[in-house]
């Protein structure tokens, strides 16, 4: 019986991508011959995606389903590493399965989906197409009203949340998100860390003025203020009609908005980039090595 070291396991993980636990066991029913090991894993068909599992996905789609009473909505993003496999019918039909999944089981818990079935489907996927698939978020609102909006071929979506009003407000509100892309609902939501460093931002811009310090703090805050409503929902000009706001929108319906989720494909993730040219020669020196 070999010894299966540590150092062993660390390599057949660099050289698999597979968990510490799965190379372990692959070592020792291999009997510490790591060729032999990596053609087990193989042979167990679940290598072909896990090895992809490192990979950049980010692309995809965005989905949302609201429920015929508008009392609840769901929204997630699936995700591929091209665009072109987001467009293939199997990953749209995964996609269309966890968005149903996370729907009838108002479960916004990416774990749990996927202990519930969804993983097998994603990885015999990942087995079909090439590429590296995930279930990347979900949410679900509830309220007394909700709707969506989805923009730009799947790649953006929003539901908004209402304390009364009716779902073509609500929908509409979904679209003003779509294109303004608030950060939050109203002024009191901005976290104080974002406002302490645009102030900073701007103490140091206004710094350079001359200007009395009396001056420049009446500055600093005049763009604070301008900042926020930039950046606040009920503040901005509603896309549909300029002369409203979104909050004089809503009033005048007697509604408010109890929250929105927008989701972007792909926001947040740091995407890959390959120099082709760097690629082929980093690959050609390989060779030589060997």
């Amino acid at each position: 019986m070999a010894n299966i070291t540590a150092g062993m396991v660390k390599e057949l993980r660099e050289r698999t991508g597979l968990g510490m636990m799965d190379c372990k066991k692959a070592l020792v029913e291999a009997d510490g011959d790591m060729d032999k090991a990596i053609e087990d894993l193989r042979k167990a068909s679940g290598l072909k995606a896990a090895k992809k599992a490192g990979r950049t996905a980010a692309e995809g789609v965005v989905k949302t389903r609201v429920a015929d009473d508008n009392s609840y909505g769901v929204i997630v993003e699936v995700n591929s590493e091209t665009d072109f496999v987001a467009r293939d019918d199997s990953f749209l039909a995964y996609a269309n399965d966890c968005l149903t999944q996370a729907f009838d089981k108002k479960e916004a818990d990416v774990a749990a989906l996927a202990a519930a079935g969804l993983e097998d489907t994603r990885s015999a996927l990942v087995q079909k197409i090439g590429e590296n698939i995930n279930l990347r978020r979900v949410a679900v609102v509830e309220a007394d009203v909700v709707d969506t909006y989805v923009h730009s071929n799947d790649r953006i979506a929003v539901l908004v949340a209402l304390k009364g009003g009716d779902a073509t407000l609500a929908r509409d509100v979904a679209m003003h998100v779509a294109a303004a892309n608030p950060m939050v609902v109203r002024a009191s939501d901005v976290p104080a860390e974002v406002l302490d460093k645009e102030r900073e931002i701007y103490a140091a811009q206004a710094a350079e003025s001359g200007k009395p310090a009396e001056i420049v703090e009446k500055m600093i805050e005049g763009r604070i203020r301008k900042y926020v409503a930039e950046i606040t929902l009920l503040e901005q000009q509603f896309v549909k009609d300029p002369d409203l706001t979104v909050g004089a929108l809503l009033k005048k319906a007697g509604a408010d908005v109890v929250s929105f989720v927008r989701y972007e494909v792909g926001e947040g993730i740091e995407k890959e980039v390959v120099d082709f040219a760097e690629e082929v020669a980093a690959q050609a020196a390989a060779s030589k090595k060997q």
